[in-house]
C-alpha cells in the first residue's frame, strides 16, 4: 500500500470510528461548489492575486449538522450523501479527495474537534500573514524558511523578515520572481530543500492532492496554512496555523 492511499485509509478509519461513535452514519453531507465565487469564499481582499481569484482552485465546501468544512481543488463539483458514503468512497481523484476533506472538516467542526475551518475574507489574509510572520519569530526565531504553496500575503511579509524559497506547481508561476524570489518547481527534491530549510510551510491543499505524504518524514519543523488541513491536522497532530478563519 503506498503512503498516500495509507494515509486517506486511515483518515477514512477514523472518521467510520467517529461516526459509529456519536451515531452519525446515516446523516446526510451535503458539499457544493459552484455557489462559491471567489468573492464568496475569501470577499474583497487588498490583493488580486490569490489563486482562487485567478481561477488556479475552487472552493468546496461541505455542510454537516450547523457546521461548516471547506476544502480548495483544481476538480469541483458537488456532492449529496450520507456520512458513511465518506467513509467508503474510492479517494483517486482530487474530486474525490476533496469531497472527503471537505465533509470530513465539517463532522469535525461539528464534533469540535476542528476549528477555524471556513477561509478568512477581506483583510483576514494579510493579517493572518503578520501574526503568522510573528508566531515564526516567536517560537522559531530567525529560520530559513521553504513556503510551499504561493500564498502571496504570506510570501509578501515573510519575504521582508525571513530568507524565504518559495514552491509551487502552478506552471504560469514557476521561474516568475515574486517579491524579490524567483519561484521554484514544487515537484522538487524534498531532501535537499530539508538540508537548507529550518521551517517547512505547507499548504494544506497538498491533502487533497496527496502531497501531503512528502512532508509527513520531514525532521525538520512543518506547519501546515489553510482551512483544508484543518481536520486532517486534529486527526493526525499535525502543527497548523490559521488564525483569521472562522
Amino acid at each position: 500500500m503506498s503512503g498516500e492511499v495509507e494515509l486517506f485509509a486511515k483518515l477514512q478509519k477514523n472518521l467510520k470510528k467517529l461516526a459509529d461513535i456519536n451515531e452519525l452514519s446515516e446523516q446526510k453531507v451535503e458539499i457544493a461548489c459552484s455557489v462559491l465565487t471567489a468573492q464568496e469564499a475569501i470577499g474583497n481582499p487588498e490583493r488580486k492575486d490569490f489563486p482562487i481569484q485567478k481561477g488556479k482552485e475552487k472552493m468546496m465546501q461541505a455542510c454537516f449538522g450547523c457546521s461548516f468544512g471547506q476544502a480548495f481543488t483544481d476538480m469541483p463539483n458537488t456532492f449529496i450523501g450520507k456520512l458513511k458514503d465518506l467513509t467508503t468512497m474510492p479517494l483517486n481523484t482530487n474530486y474525490e479527495r476533496a469531497v472527503f476533506v471537505s465533509g470530513l472538516n465539517a463532522v469535525l467542526r461539528e464534533l469540535k474537534i476542528a476549528d477555524h475551518t471556513v477561509h478568512c475574507k477581506d483583510d483576514g489574509p494579510k493579517k493572518c500573514s503578520l501574526e503568522l510572520a510573528e508566531m515564526i519569530e516567536k517560537e522559531y526565531g530567525k529560520p530559513k524558511i521553504a513556503l510551499f504553496g504561493l500564498q502571496p500575503a504570506m510570501a509578501e511579509v515573510l519575504s521582508q523578515k525571513y530568507d524565504l524559497r518559495i514552491f509551487d506547481l502552478d506552471q504560469d508561476n514557476i521561474g516568475k520572481e515574486k517579491f524579490g524570489t524567483v519561484i521554484e518547481d514544487g515537484m522538487c527534491d524534498i531532501g535537499a530543500v530539508e538540508a537548507w530549510a529550518d521551517l517547512f510551510l505547507v499548504t494544506g491543499s497538498t491533502i487533497c492532492n496527496g502531497s501531503i505524504i512528502n512532508f509527513l518524514p520531514i525532521n525538520k519543523p512543518v506547519v501546515y496554512f489553510g482551512t483544508t488541513v484543518a481536520g486532517a491536522a486534529s486527526l493526525l497532530g499535525l502543527k497548523r496555523f490559521c488564525s483569521q478563519a472562522s
